[in-house]
């Protein structure tokens, strides 16, 4: 399977990045306290990291059994200063809200890692990843 995304220059460093029916607006202000018309291309990047390992957990935490109330997944990255300015490394904070098993949890998120999320695989070959969990009731 094949997947195709278009980024059309706008101005300067923005993008509008379309991927079959959606776009979405991406932009690489040069000065680092300029807000931009949008994510930075290295944020898109955490985002399909923590949403893709977010939507394994459900899966796999509903194929568990478990009743699942609500996931946060927090990605944070950090990029090194010299170009090309690649993250050194990512860690992964999974906020679990119900009355989960911990212990699924744990399994959920190694099984996420190691075969089921391709963001994953693919990141974590270069950049190392750390995760975390809480469950909150």
């Amino acid at each position: 399977m094949e997947y195709t995304v278009e980024a059309v220059r706008q101005q300067a460093m923005e993008f509008v990045v379309t991927a079959g029916s959606h776009s979405v607006t991406m932009d690489y202000p040069l000065k680092p306290d300029e807000p931009g018309a949008g994510p930075r291309p290295l944020e898109m990047l955490l985002g399909s990291l923590a949403s893709c390992a977010g939507g394994s957990m459900v899966a796999l935490l509903r194929r568990a059994g478990q009743p699942l109330a609500g996931l946060r997944v927090t990605a944070r990255g950090d990029r090194r200063s010299e170009h090309p300015t690649v993250f050194t490394r990512i860690s992964l904070e999974f906020v679990v809200r119900g009355p989960v098993d911990q212990a699924v949890v744990a399994q959920a998120i190694a099984q996420s890692e190691s075969a089921i999320c391709p963001v994953w695989a693919m990141l974590k070959a270069g950049t190392p990843i750390a995760s975390s969990f809480r469950v909150e009731v």
